[in-house]
Formats: C-alpha cells, sequence, structure tokens
C-alpha cells in the first residue's frame, strides 16, 4: 500500500482523497430537525407513537440513512420557535429542518403576518446553516372567522412559493373531521391517528430528504 501511494503523482493522491472524503461524506446520515409544537411532541401520547418518530422508523425501513432530532415543545409559537432555532442549527447541524409552528398562535389569535414574519426568519436561519426547509401548515377551526382562518391558511402556500420549501398544506386531513380520533381536548389526536398524519407528510419528507 506504501509503495502504490509513493507512485501516485501529488495530483492524483489529492484527486484521491478528495474522492475519499466525498463518499464518507455521501454515507453520512443525514440530520432531520422537528422544530414543532404538541402535535410533534407526542402530548399526552406514548413516547415513539407520534408521527415523529413514525417518521424515524419509515425512515429507517426504506433504507434512508438518517437521524431525526424532535425539537418539539407543547405550546410553542412561531416566535418561540425563532429564538430556539439558532442554538439547534449549531448544535445539530441538520441537512433539513422541518418547521411544524403556527397553530398556537391562530388558536391565540395573534397575527398572521407575525407568524409569517417568524417562519420566514426561521427559514432563512436554516437556509444560512446550508440546511433544507419543509414546512407543514395548518387549519383553524371555522369558529375562529372565516377571513382569519383563510389568511392563516394562506399564509402557508405563500410563504412556501416564496422561499422555494415544499410544503405539506394540512397535516391534520383526514383527522381533523374525525372527533374519535381526539383526546378529550378536542385538539390533540390520538395515538391511532398519527399514522394518517404521517401518511400526509411522508411524500414530502421522503422526496425533500432524499433530493438534500
Amino acid at each position: 500500500m506504501l509503495n502504490m501511494f509513493k507512485r501516485l503523482s501529488g495530483k492524483s493522491l489529492a484527486a484521491l482523497l478528495l474522492l475519499s472524503a466525498a463518499a464518507s461524506a455521501y454515507s453520512a446520515p443525514k440530520t432531520v430537525l422537528v422544530l414543532g409544537d404538541s402535535l410533534s411532541a407526542e402530548y399526552g401520547l406514548a413516547r415513539g407513537t407520534g408521527w415523529v418518530a413514525l417518521a424515524e422508523q419509515k425512515l429507517k425501513q426504506n433504507n434512508i440513512d438518517a437521524v431525526v432530532v424532535n425539537a418539539s415543545v407543547s405550546g410553542e409559537t412561531t416566535s418561540g420557535g425563532r429564538s430556539r432555532l439558532p442554538a439547534l442549527l449549531a448544535k445539530h447541524k441538520p441537512d433539513l429542518v422541518v418547521i411544524e409552528l403556527g397553530a398556537n398562535d391562530g388558536l391565540r389569535g395573534l397575527p398572521v403576518a407575525a407568524a409569517q414574519t417568524n417562519l420566514r426568519a426561521m427559514s432563512e436561519a436554516a437556509a444560512k446553516s446550508d440546511a433544507k426547509v419543509m414546512l407543514i401548515g395548518m387549519r383553524m377551526p371555522p369558529n375562529y372567522g372565516r377571513d382569519y382562518a383563510d389568511k392563516f391558511f394562506a399564509m402557508y402556500g405563500t410563504l412556501s412559493k416564496d422561499i422555494k420549501a415544499p410544503l405539506v398544506p394540512f397535516m391534520l386531513d383526514g383527522v381533523a373531521d374525525k372527533p374519535q380520533l381526539f383526546q378529550p381536548d378536542r385538539l390533540h389526536p390520538l395515538a391511532e391517528a398519527h399514522p394518517i398524519i404521517l401518511a400526509n407528510i411522508w411524500p414530502t419528507l421522503q422526496k425533500t430528504i432524499k433530493a438534500k
């Protein structure tokens, strides 16, 4: 082996080392950072039964080498996520940041423009860290008023187009209209609803992580 390296020219050796480094980087597992609220933090559920844990299992089943960091916190708002994200980016150096935030802003009736500003700031921070961004959208219940609910839902689509980030329009599609799939508080889905939630998220997640 030593004689082989002696016979290589400087350029050939450099090329070989670069090729080896590239192969090593390619084989390294990708890191997915999920920044969400109680819908992603397994509120009221047994650990390992929420959609984030199920997504990590599905990544392994599909031979996608990825580590999932669930940084979701119950009650989190877009403002809280924005303040926490820089430290999370520095610590985990994710390849993909999945942002599932906004529901608590909406439930508190906070201005849609403020939530959009926070989501945009998080997306820009992730991009500066060379991380891909994926957005997960939410709808407000009709009792919040048609105008507010429409503006809130449209916020995700507008931002997705502006920053060119893939979007899951509504994570509770197929769940929100089924009261039997919710915990007694009528806000948080039961464990049996989370495979449905993952089915809504998985196609976009799989495509995005493979493209990174």
